[in-house]
């Protein structure tokens, strides 16, 4: 099975409240080394969590970012952005191409850059955070890149695993962090989610569903469409 004992993890979006308790929880699991990873990354008060300047929308980022991690067992694509408006028809184009970039590419390709890395060493594991996001279309430009970040974290797994690369992809709806401030209803805390998701990479699962509203929402793909999106009833003439 996977395990966080003695592994060189990375995570993307360290400084966010997420990524904080997945630096510190790998720790907690027995991880020798964090690299705590971000566009301006911040002091640690922990000699094994290494901040680590990545920007993921930028190659020569990514690339340095290799070269620095070169021992790196587990990578954790954990950083997202939201545009500014959740209407496709009302956010501006240059704000559709920056979510995908963050959300889509910006993992894509740092996922593609580790891969030696990761097929290298024996046991190594890829987390990627997509959203309930990935499968119900609230969100627009979010939504659209999360589903696409799905589907090829599907995509990934089956190329890796010949390689010995485990791949677990996470689904959750709302957590209490800054990004879901505006947000109504219920809310994880940060460290309920890291805590599942390090518990099914260990039990060696593929996918996280992390509420019932995940649960849900993925059982309902199932159905027609309208069952999901029950007030497209009301828009037939």
């Amino acid at each position: 099975m996977p395990s966080l004992d003695g592994a060189v993890v990375l995570v993307t979006g360290a400084n966010g409240g997420i990524g904080t308790h997945f630096v510190h929880d790998a720790l907690a699991r027995g991880a020798a080394k964090v690299y705590a990873t971000a566009r301006s990354p911040r002091a640690w008060d922990d000699e094994r969590i290494v901040p680590l300047t990545l920007d993921v929308t930028n190659r020569a980022s990514i690339d340095a970012a290799v070269a620095a991690a070169a021992d790196v067992t587990v990578l954790v694509n954990n950083a997202g952005a939201t545009p500014p408006s959740a209407s496709l028809l009302d956010v501006t184009e240059a704000d559709i191409r920056a979510n995908m970039e963050t959300n889509f590419f910006g993992p894509v390709f740092l996922a593609r850059a580790f891969a030696p890395i990761l097929a290298s060493k024996q046991g190594s594991i890829l987390i990627d955070v997509h959203s309930v996001a990935s499968w119900y279309a609230f969100g627009g430009a979010y939504s659209a890149s999360k589903a696409a970040l799905w589907s090829a974290t599907n995509s990934l797994r089956i190329e890796l695993a010949p390689m010995g690369v485990h791949v677990t992809g996470v689904h959750m709806g709302y957590v209490d962090t800054d990004m879901a401030a505006h947000a109504e209803g219920p809310k994880m805390l940060p460290t309920q989610l890291v805590t599942a998701v390090y518990d099914a990479v260990e039990a060696g699962e593929y996918e996280v569903l992390a509420d019932e509203l995940t649960q849900g929402v993925k059982a309902a793909l199932s159905g027609p469409v309208e069952a999901l999106y029950p007030d497209l009833r009301g828009t037939n003439a």
